[in-house]
């Protein structure tokens, strides 16, 4: 490979970090790893915005005047004629040597979730992108059965690579800023256990869920605390004054890993997801997951959670309820979860995009 070199699309590094950005930001990382080990190498176009990762293999290369989807769809394919290799969902519309990794079909199982413009832009451009691109990539095998019934795709098309839980390994709780003094501030009494739930807004992440069982969790001594922010492209659909839930919005990871570590268990209610990356970063911090039993869920969790339906409160505040009364399942729990994250490696998936892109 050490005479092939191609491009990353790096769009993504001009974006918050959420599920996504998270994916292309540490393949890319790994990736470069990987180049290295194989004498090769390879270049990141971005728009001027974008943050520099520093990659020893992978230089960055800032170009063109424009940002967002102008910048992808005419900056990029013009300076790039090369392989491309694009990690977050997106792509340019009219370019066929590519790889695309779209993530999941939920603006066709779940539209409510999104803006009437983020759907129609998202159906145009993926309907053109995965008929034109050499080779589609997606995290799940439930998600990559999703996107060949909702895009037309035969399924052999499509190379499923997951994402990796080594990143939580890295975070540091020790440098947490604001979670010690939100688990201070819940009011309650010392040593009061919680449970922690991560999502934005949008319907499909069933924050609802959570904020049903609440009060019958705050009955029995637990707290709930609901991490994540919501972007521009949802729409809302729960009220964020909910009295016995606290609401901290986005949160940067040491203060997440502060949190999961100390958490009774992670609540991961989605009715879909194309991968569940909480689930995998709860596990790695030894913090059990309570979990939906849908879409790409099971696939991901395996033995290694307690699972119920969406739309089944009971049967969550009865998981819940165990495992406080319970430390020997949680811990048990525990365990399983991390035998279970070794499935799921960065390092792994950045080798599999290398062949890809060789190939």
């Amino acid at each position: 490979m050490s005479n092939v070199e191609f491009a990353v699309n790096g769009r993504f590094l001009t974006q918050d970090t959420t599920g996504v950005q998270r994916y292309a930001r540490n393949v890319v990382l790994h990736l470069d790893q990987v180049l290295k080990a194989r004498s090769a190498s390879a270049t990141i176009f971005a728009p001027q915005t974008a943050f520099d990762p520093e990659l020893e293999q992978m230089p960055l290369v800032k170009i063109g005047r424009v940002a967002g989807h102008a910048w992808e769809q005419f900056v990029l394919p013009m300076r790039w004629d090369g392989h491309l290799l694009n990690l977050c969902n997106t792509a340019p519309a009219l370019k066929t040597k590519q790889v695309v990794c779209i993530h999941d079909a939920n603006v066709y199982i779940k539209p409510e979730s999104y803006s009437l413009s983020f759907k129609a832009y998202y159906k145009i451009l993926q309907s053109l992108i995965v008929r034109g691109s050499a080779k589609i990539t997606t995290v799940s095998s439930n998600s990559a059965a999703q996107i060949a019934k909702h895009l037309s795709l035969d399924y052999s098309r499509i190379n499923v690579l997951p994402n990796g839980h080594e990143h939580a390994l890295e975070w540091k709780p020790e440098l947490a800023l604001v979670a010690p003094s939100i688990i201070a501030g819940r009011g309650g009494e010392a040593g009061r256990p919680f449970v922690l739930a991560i999502g934005s807004q949008a319907e499909h992440k069933n924050m609802k869920l959570v904020t049903e069982i609440a009060p019958k969790l705050c009955e029995l001594g637990i707290d709930t605390i609901i991490a994540g922010g919501s972007a521009s492209i949802f729409s809302n659909h729960i009220p964020t004054n909910t009295k016995s839930v606290s609401f901290i919005g986005r949160i940067d990871d040491n203060d997440l890993a502060f949190l999961m570590d100390r958490a009774l268990c992670l609540l991961f209610p989605s009715w879909t997801e194309g991968f569940g990356l909480p689930i995998v970063e709860a596990m790695a911090r030894n913090c059990p997951v309570v979990s939906s039993d849908r879409a790409s869920m099971p696939e991901i969790c395996g033995q290694a959670a307690l699972m119920a339906a969406p739309d089944d409160p009971s049967k969550w505040v009865e998981h819940v309820s165990m495992l406080a009364e319970y430390p020997d399942r949680r811990n048990e729990l525990i365990l399983f979860g991390q035998e279970r994250v070794k499935k799921f490696s960065w390092h792994r998936t950045a080798d599999a995009y290398a062949d890809l892109m060789q190939n």
